[in-house]
């Protein structure tokens, strides 16, 4: 069975999710799916069609999540040790050679990653371009927009 790497907090996201989806969402839907049949015919009962629409996507989502969570890897950075070497988890602090511009981007799991936000997936070209890189080094990395020029600034087990 192959396993997906995810951060902690990760982790620690996608099970409150869960919780609030079984806790919270399910009983709610129930409950809206059951004052739709006091209204009579199913057929034609749009508040019925909804209520079940939704049951469906919120169970989808569940059992989603605990595939997901069942075969993470979860990796807290924070426990290894730092030895300014790019690894999955870790904080980079790039600048671009080009525009000297800085970026900050953190290496996370395909279902973390959140571009605006600065967390990029794994399996990301910039990600790719600097695993296993170290500290004051050069590196070329092929974007959607052309080859950019950046050299690792620091690396943080954050």
């Amino acid at each position: 069975m192959t396993k997906y790497p995810m951060t902690l907090r990760g982790a620690e996201l996608l099970k409150e999710e869960l919780r609030v989806l079984k806790t919270e969402k399910r009983p709610r839907i129930v409950k809206d799916i059951a004052t739709a049949r006091e209204h009579g015919d199913l057929k034609e009962n749009a508040e019925y069609h909804a209520a079940k629409e939704e049951q469906g996507f919120c169970e989808g989502r569940i059992q989603d999540i605990e595939g997901r969570l069942c075969n993470a890897q979860v990796i807290d950075v924070t426990a290894i040790p730092n030895h300014g070497k790019v690894i999955f988890g870790t904080t980079v602090k790039l600048l671009n050679i080009d525009t000297e511009a800085e970026v900050t981007y953190q290496i996370v799991g395909d279902d973390e990653a959140d571009f605006k936000t600065g967390r990029i997936s794994l399996n990301s070209p910039i990600a790719r371009g600097l695993m296993g890189k170290k500290v004051d080094t050069e590196i070329d990395i092929t974007t959607p927009g052309g080859v950019v020029e950046y050299e690792i600034m620091s690396v943080e087990h954050i």
